[in-house]
This record gives C-alpha cells, sequence and structure tokens, in this order.
C-alpha cells in the first residue's frame, strides 16, 4: 500500500454483502509536476448475488508526499523563472528625433555618411545577453526515474505479516504494459463503374407492395444498440486492452442505459407545435457529455472528473489467471468433484464471476490531500465509480 499508514482493511469490502473484495487493478499514476506519490486502488466483488449492485465496485486514491521529488521540481521551478527573467526583451524609447540632422547615422559600407553629416558619436551597444543551454538532461528524466524510484521503494516496503490484509482474496500478481491507443484511418469505399444503385421509391408500389420499409434505418429493424455497437467497434481496435486511461478526459460508455443518459443528459427541446398550419423543422438532438451529476469530492467540494475505465477483457484475463493456478494446486479428487458439481449443476450460491461492461472511476479534479489527522503530507480517499453492466 501506498500510504505509510495501512489503510483500513474495511476499503476492501463489498458494500452488498460486507465480505472482502479481490483487487483488480492497482494503477501508479502520479501526476506532472506534483511532488505527491499517487496510485489508484480498484477492487471488485465475485459473488454472483452482488452483482449489478452499486456499492459491488470501489476505487481508493492514495497519495504520499515525494521529499526527494519535491526538492528537484523545487530546483526546476528557480530554473524556468531565472530563464524567463533573462530572456524577456526589455523595450527603449528613443529620445532624439530620428528625422533631425543631430541625430547620429549609422554610418554605410563606403563612410558615405561621414563624410557629408560629419563623425557621429559613437553608439554604446548594450551588452549582449548569452542564452546559456539549459540542462533538461536532469529535468527530463528526473520524473520517470523518480516515480520508478519511488514504485520500487514503495513495494519494497510493503509487508503484510501481521497484517488482516494478508487473509484477504486476491488474484494471481499480472503485469500490464501501457501504450497508446490506435485509431485505423475510416476506410475508403470505391464503388465500381459497373455497379447499379436501384432506389425502392422509383417503383411506384406498382405491384401493390408496400416499400415504406426500405426507409427506415437497418438498426432500428433490428433493435441494435447504436452505443454497444460503438463500443465494440473502438475496443476491436486492441482488443487486448484492460483498462483506458484518459484523465480529464471523456469516457467510452458500454450501452445505452441510465448510467449513459446521466453521463450523457438529452438536451432541453422546445415541444413540437399540434396544429397542422404551423410547419417546424427540428434539428438533430445532439448529446454531450457532462459531470453534471458526479457527486464532489467530499474533503475539498471540488469537481469530478474521468480518470479511468475497467475493460470487458479485464475480466477474461483474470478469470483465466486463477483458473491457472487453481488447475496447478488441485487434486486429482479435487477435479472429479469439481466436474461432477458442474454436471450436477450444484454450483448455486457460491458461483462466482463478475458480470460489468466497463467500470468508470471519477476521482477529484484537485487531487486534494486532506487526510483525517489534519495533514497534507498523504491520504486516502474513495473515489466514484460507476459500472455499466453486461446484459
Amino acid at each position: 500500500m501506498l500510504p505509510s499508514r495501512e489503510p483500513p482493511f474495511s476499503s476492501s469490502q463489498c458494500k452488498i454483502c460486507s465480505y472482502p473484495m479481490e483487487l483488480l487493478v492497482q494503477v501508479w499514476c502520479p501526476l506532472e509536476d506534483s511532488p505527491m506519490d499517487r496510485a489508484l486502488y480498484i477492487w471488485g466483488c465475485s459473488r454472483s448475488a452482488c452483482q449489478r449492485k452499486d456499492g459491488s465496485v470501489r476505487a481508493w486514491r492514495a497519495l504520499r508526499y515525494n521529499v526527494e521529488y519535491a526538492a528537484k521540481l523545487a530546483k526546476k521551478l528557480v530554473k524556468k523563472e531565472a530563464q524567463q527573467k533573462t530572456t524577456s526583451p526589455v523595450k527603449t524609447i528613443p529620445t532624439t528625433n530620428p528625422f533631425s540632422m543631430q541625430a547620429g547615422f549609422s554610418p554605410g559600407h563606403f563612410g558615405l555618411g561621414d563624410h557629408v553629416f560629419g563623425q557621429p558619436a559613437p553608439l554604446v551597444a548594450a551588452p549582449a545577453i548569452e542564452d546559456e543551454p539549459e540542462d533538461t538532461s536532469d529535468v527530463e528524466s528526473v520524473t520517470s526515474e523518480s516515480s520508478a524510484q519511488s514504485l520500487i521503494t514503495a513495494m519494497a516496503s510493503t509487508t503484510i505479516d501481521d497484517s488482516p490484509w494478508r487473509a484477504a482474496p486476491s488474484f494471481p500478481p499480472l503485469y500490464l504494459s501501457t501504450t497508446s491507443e490506435y485509431l485505423p484511418p475510416p476506410p475508403k469505399t470505391k464503388i465500381s463503374q459497373s455497379a447499379r444503385i436501384e432506389d425502392p421509391a422509383d417503383d411506384d408500389s406498382k405491384d401493390g407492395k408496400d416499400v415504406s420499409w426500405a426507409f427506415e434505418p437497418y438498426e432500428n429493424s433490428l433493435e441494435v444498440d447504436g452505443i454497444f455497437d460503438r463500443f465494440t467497434k473502438r475496443v476491436s481496435n486492441t482488443g487486448e486492452q484492460c483498462l483506458r486511461y484518459e484523465l480529464k478526459g471523456i469516457p467510452l460508455p458500454f450501452s445505452s442505459d441510465k448510467v449513459f443518459d446521466r453521463l450523457f443528459p438529452v438536451p432541453h427541446q422546445d415541444p413540437l407545435p399540434v396544429t397542422k398550419a404551423t410547419f417546424k423543422v427540428v434539428p438533430v438532438v445532439k448529446r454531450s457529455y457532462s459531470t453534471a451529476s458526479i457527486p464532489p469530492c467530499p474533503a475539498c467540494k471540488a469537481a469530478r472528473v474521468f480518470e479511468c475505465q475497467l475493460m470487458p477483457n479485464l475480466i477474461n484475463v483474470l478469470r483465466a489467471s486463477i483458473k491457472d493456478e487453481d488447475a496447478q494446486n488441485l487434486t486429482d479428487e479435487q477435479r472429479m468433484k469439481v466436474v461432477q458439481e458442474v454436471l450436477q449443476k450444484n454450483a448455486t450460491s457460491d458461483k462466482r464471476g463478475m458480470e460489468w461492461g466497463t467500470c468508470m472511476i471519477f476521482s477529484c479534479d484537485k487531487d486534494c490531500c486532506l487526510d483525517e489527522h489534519g495533514g497534507d503530507k498523504e491520504c486516502w480517499r474513495e473515489e466514484f465509480v460507476l459500472a455499466q453492466w453486461d446484459d
């Protein structure tokens, strides 16, 4: 755990069944130009009775002051302020009339100005300020080196001996690599010259057939969820992703449910006229992303912003890892018993598995660090989670 003081074990308890939950993801995510080490911890309950209920997925934000990195940031700020002072140009106002005969003229290449107007007074040039090359090698590497070193130190100093966390359920540890999202360009469809495009409206219903269905969108006839279709197409580019991280970005909704209506509310629209004499063209209503319905931070009252979301493939990855570990630890008799239970369908109340499509994490916009003891060096605070369930 990131805080020096061990967080309460109740942080991992499900709000539905009060049993401890498995840790799904631990994200090391320090903010740029911040002296705080920062991490997110996300727990999820896999009991079947707790699925599709608020409180079965919980997220916590941990902060700890990094003294060494804070000193480097202060040194970086002093260098930046000194460079801004030396590079800012100083504008001087001319004190002489440039068109008077007394004004000095700069001599030409052949000294013509000196012969006609006399030798001008020597000009005193301002001392040139040489820009010192910025030593960015230490500044650029300080973030990655300090962040990695802080992570190693935090992991090495963590012990769970004589701690209630030792008895907490857990998945086998897995390391997730990070990469930028790749979005391929839209394909260009080419229509051959020999292709023939037919319009059902040209038939004028001469055969007595109703062709009104041809004007309806194909998706409406199949009741396809456009939001879910957009989600699957976006994720199909990198189907192995387990976590999407974009601080202060826009989440990718899983389906058009109540959570989608909450984050992308329908804008206000004037009612349509009911009389035939009035004709009005109604523009297409477009939804926009809004976090107005997300509760603010309980500590500093600042608004919460989207930070990351869990993806469906994470369930597959965790399920496969725990199956592999269980298969290695089971004896032959235990394997036979598991097979019999599956065949007889005896696995009822103790059935485990997660059914969410995505879980969105919203954290404090100010990344406040105010603990219960009044200090500002470290904190452990729960953040807001919105889950969309897989139907």
